[in-house]
């Protein structure tokens, strides 16, 4: 049985009809889980692909679900009136801020340049100190190996701290992301050295 605080979860995923099936059912995978351990889901608002699977899958165990989606995507991912709230908003930076401020954790599944927007966002703001809210990327395939690459070698140049990884969490699997999203989050601090521009 889960002991940990019921969290708001933001999973963040791919509302494409194009990718393999394993990303939808990982995102099914991942809605079970969160409903078996007692949290709720804060998603995209879409019934397609990935956002449909994780939110019909935490619904299905029970669990609460809060969608939110733009007004001009409505129609075109096919907004997800399951949801136990649906919340529309004007536009996608709107739709980010209902999202952060309704969640507690931010899960992060495979997915395109919209979920990239998401994830930089809040793991900036994490990094800058503005939210301690733990930050999971769930990652079997490898697919973001790539970025995790870039960010060593901006890391290792300089363009970014080494608190960064501070900051975030890598998982390969379902059980662990959200071992990982329940644990205490470090404080990470910053000062205007930090900031300070290099010597020329």
């Amino acid at each position: 049985m889960n002991t940990a605080k019921p969290l708001a979860v933001c999973v963040f995923c791919s509302s494409s009809g194009t990718i393999d099936r394993r990303y939808v059912d990982l995102a099914a995978e991942a809605g079970a889980e969160l409903a078996r351990r007692g949290h709720s889901l804060v998603s995209g608002g879409a019934k397609v692909s990935c956002m449909g699977a994780v939110a019909r899958a935490a619904r299905a165990g029970g669990a609460r679900t809060v969608g939110v989606i733009p007004e001009a995507l409505v129609s075109v991912e096919i907004a997800d009136e399951d949801s136990d709230e649906l919340v529309v908003t004007g536009d996608m930076r709107e739709r980010k801020g209902e999202m952060d401020r309704r969640s507690d954790a931010f899960l992060i599944l495979p997915g395109g340049i919209g979920t990239l927007e998401e994830l930089f966002e809040v793991w900036t703001a994490r990094v800058l100190a503005m939210h301690r809210k733990p930050i999971v990327i769930l990652d079997p395939t490898g697919v973001y190996e790539p970025l995790r690459e870039l960010m060593r070698g901006l890391t290792d140049q300089g363009f970014a701290r080494a608190g960064i990884w501070d900051a975030i969490g890598w998982s390969a699997s379902v059980p662990e992301a959200f071992d990982l999203l329940e644990r205490s989050q470090p404080r990470i601090g910053f000062s205007p050295e930090d900031y300070a521009e290099a010597e020329l």
